[in-house]
């Protein structure tokens, strides 16, 4: 794939270039107690999955309810304050070690669009704490809706188009592909799978697809697409 025929990166931004992973098993052991540190990784995901199905409003308002979910399910500590604990961490979650500088040396060759179910609140904080690389956002809360509703990809690619930008000229670049991968190769889009778990059992902290879909592009971090691409554009 040439990717110098592209002017517009589409990025999901928790799980892409957030390690929301890490986050949800260090907050869960960090305010679960003792039992919580016995718990092992698959045990918190499986969780924390039905947790955030069932609680799927506003990042920064939902994650105190997906707490007591997750501590009513494995029997772990089950404070107010370890809700709040929870919640305020969510909004702080780490970024992976290759994001920042990655996202710099794509932001050189394309426009860079964050494409996030996270509210404006959490993604801003995620922002900062990646470098401000973005030069739009769309959120929950513009799109009034969440991925994978085709109608986030439709708000997103209405915005985009008052800029100059088609969507023949993006690539859609994202880890999950319950929420990302699947409805925007089927929607059209070009895609790039950015498989954070390579080489681990299952899909962790996202729901399993129905199906794993080919993406047009294959990576492992967001460095390796970096590199493909520095490589294509001085070619």
């Amino acid at each position: 794939m040439d990717l110098t025929r592209f002017k517009l990166l589409s990025f999901d931004i928790v799980g892409t270039c957030i390690d929301f992973e890490r986050g949800v098993l260090d907050g869960i052991r960090a305010f679960g107690g003792a039992k919580a540190a016995r718990c092992d990784d698959d045990t918190i995901f499986a969780a924390y999955v039905e947790a955030r199905d069932r609680h799927h409003g506003r990042t920064s308002e939902a994650f105190g309810d997906v707490y007591r979910h997750v501590a009513a399910q494995l029997d772990l500590e089950a404070t107010e304050a370890a809700a709040t604990g929870f919640q305020a961490a969510i909004l702080r979650l780490p970024v992976f070690p290759d994001s920042v500088e990655a996202l710099a040396r794509l932001r050189r060759h394309y426009r860079l669009v964050a494409m996030t179910n996270a509210d404006r609140v959490a993604y801003s904080s995620y922002a900062h704490s990646l470098g401000l690389p973005f030069h739009d956002a769309v959120t929950c809360d513009e799109a009034l809706c969440a991925k994978p509703d085709p109608r986030f990809f439709d708000y997103t690619r209405g915005r985009q188009s008052a800029f100059g930008f088609t969507q023949d000229e993006t690539l859609h670049v994202a880890q999950s592909q319950h929420h990302d991968i699947g409805v925007a190769k089927s929607l059209g889009y070009k895609t790039c799978w950015v498989e954070r778990r390579h080489g681990q059992q299952g899909f962790g902290g996202t729901p399993t697809p129905a199906t794993v879909t080919t993406p047009d592009l294959h990576v492992t971090s967001l460095a390796d697409l970096a590199d493909r691409v520095d490589a294509a554009f001085a070619r």
